[in-house]
């Protein structure tokens, strides 16, 4: 089993699985570059409805292939159905939106809720029929990369890249909408048809995804590689090559996993890849991770403490509390019989220095010192320039 993996991993498990496996690398990396831009307008939720309103047009799209005398499987016109529900799934979004007094998240709950109960009498209508492969519909809903052929998969590779390919053609008009609209369109540019082009390009990455990923996890794999990427940097363009290089590497492992076990849902172990990514990103990520993060309230604790202990010791006491007493013990403060060592007595003086002039600083320029917290044992001479430092120690007349 550890040996097929690995092949699988390495396009060495045959040409038809390869070729899969480069396809469901191609979806996520398209995937997550065009997530990032939904990710930034806080629009998460328009994939989820996006998605929900494509099953109708699968539905309808494999009913017009049977009535042309077809099977209804071609993948490039079941694609252009769920394109055409999807966008008028999201036309009547902004209708509700912009023409009732529905918020846009209940705007979208109710198409999702109608094209998602449309599309399920449709399936339940089609599998009545006696056509052949009505049955392979069912994989729109959870994904099925290994009953996915070469053609199919080149086909979903090739729209992931060109997708792609106009994402980062369009990469500065898109991060200065994201990130500020006002700015945009103030440049001259037409905010409105750049929001219409993410949305198409976020569509297109839908309906290119359900074969493989699924109508109900498809949109996982629009948000959770940019909410990955997003722990590692602030800035756009990392942020798009690391979201991409995410939801690459999920359909990497998830893709070889469900080549490797066919009868797991494809669309379930990309996922799941994804969210293990995921996982990592929000415990390891050097400065917004969760151990990073506390890492630093644990230091920042026993500066605090330390700021604490001195101030009492420079007054003739002991420090008031556990924590501060331990933190200066521990320097060398204080001696194993509580007696304040020389060491203890310089470093007490300094702090009450250092908090003398921190104290005449923010009285006398209240509102540039409210950005300087004094517990963080800062020491004054890195933060403010030698002049007002000296303007600060000569004694006030």
């Amino acid at each position: 089993m550890p040996g097929e993996l690995f092949s699988i991993l390495t396009f060495q498990g045959g040409y038809n699985t390869s070729v899969v496996l480069a396809g469901v690398i191609a979806l996520g990396i398209g995937g997550g570059v065009i997530g990032v831009f939904s990710f930034l307008r806080k629009r998460a939720l328009i994939s989820d409805a996006i998605s929900h309103a494509t099953l109708p047009g699968i539905a309808i799209a494999f009913l017009i292939g049977i009535a042309l005398g077809g099977t209804g499987r071609n993948l490039a016109l079941l694609m252009a159905g769920a394109a055409t529900t999807g966008a008028l799934g999201v036309l009547c979004v902004q209708w509700i939106r912009d023409y009732t007094r529905l918020p846009e998240d209940a705007a979208i709950g109710t198409v999702l809720s109608v094209f998602f109960g449309l599309g399920i009498v449709l399936l339940s209508h089609i599998q009545t029929l006696q056509a052949a492969g009505q049955a392979g519909l069912n994989s729109f809903l959870l994904g099925s990369t290994a009953a996915l052929t070469a053609g199919e998969a080149q086909l979903i590779g090739g729209a992931s890249l060109v997708a792609i390919l106009i994402a980062l053609l369009l990469l500065k008009e898109f991060g200065a909408v994201a990130f500020d609209e006002g700015f945009a369109a103030a440049q001259g540019w037409r905010v409105t048809r750049i929001d219409l082009a993410m949305i198409g390009l976020l569509l297109a990455i839908v309906a290119i995804g359900l074969k493989t990923v699924g109508l109900v996890l498809i949109i996982a794999l629009v948000i959770i590689p940019p909410a990955s990427a997003r722990f590692w940097t602030e800035r756009l363009g990392r942020l798009v090559a690391l979201s991409g290089t995410f939801g690459g590497l999920a359909g990497w492992l998830g893709g070889s996993l469900s080549a490797l076990l066919p009868d797991m849902p494809a669309g379930a172990v990309i996922v799941l890849a994804a969210a293990a990514i995921f996982t990592i990103s929000l415990l390891f990520a050097p400065r917004r991770g969760v151990i990073a993060w506390g890492i630093r309230r644990l230091r920042m604790r026993v500066r605090a403490a330390s700021v604490r202990g001195l101030l009492a010791m420079a007054d003739g006491y002991l420090p008031p509390d556990g924590l501060s007493y331990r933190v200066v013990r521990w320097r060398g403060y204080i001696d194993g019989d509580a007696r304040i060592t020389e060491s203890g007595r310089t470093a007490a003086s300094e702090m009450r220095r250092q908090d003398r002039l921190w104290q005449t600083y923010r009285t006398r320029h209240p509102e540039a010192a409210l950005s300087f917290n004094p517990l963080t044992g800062t020491r004054i001479e890195d933060v403010l320039p030698a002049d007002i430092v000296a303007t600060l120690e000569a004694p006030s007349r």
